[in-house]
């Protein structure tokens, strides 16, 4: 348990620890590994943005994109901690979610090493 995010499961979602700042490394590598299981780790790193042209045949294959898409975003912003959401409130893709933590945590991790 963690005594700086208050030490209880009120904080885990998914089976990770919720981002509070002072833990971000731990939290990038578990949802790191969270993402790449249901195949949602290369929307964040940008790999799979593309979708298929918008035509009858591929009506099926744009629907289950988005919804791919929307799943990752989902989980990116739950897995944070309410003080940080105005940070990626208004962000429509996972990776500039995930970017956009990285900036704000990423250096003040690499400064204090």
């Amino acid at each position: 348990m963690d005594l700086q995010t208050g030490g209880n499961r009120s904080n885990m979602q998914f089976g990770v620890e919720k981002l509070v700042g002072s833990n971000y490394k731990y939290w990038r590598l578990c949802m790191e590994a969270f993402l790449q299981g249901p195949d949602l780790w290369d929307l964040v790193v940008g790999n799979d943005t593309e979708m298929p042209p918008d035509t009858l045949d591929t009506t099926e294959a744009r629907q289950k994109g988005k919804v791919k898409c929307w799943k990752a975003l989902f989980v990116l912003r739950t897995i944070v901690n309410k003080e940080l959401i105005d940070h990626i409130r208004d962000l429509d893709t996972s990776k500039d979610v995930w970017e956009t933590l990285e900036k704000l945590f990423f250096k003040k991790n690499v400064a204090q090493l």
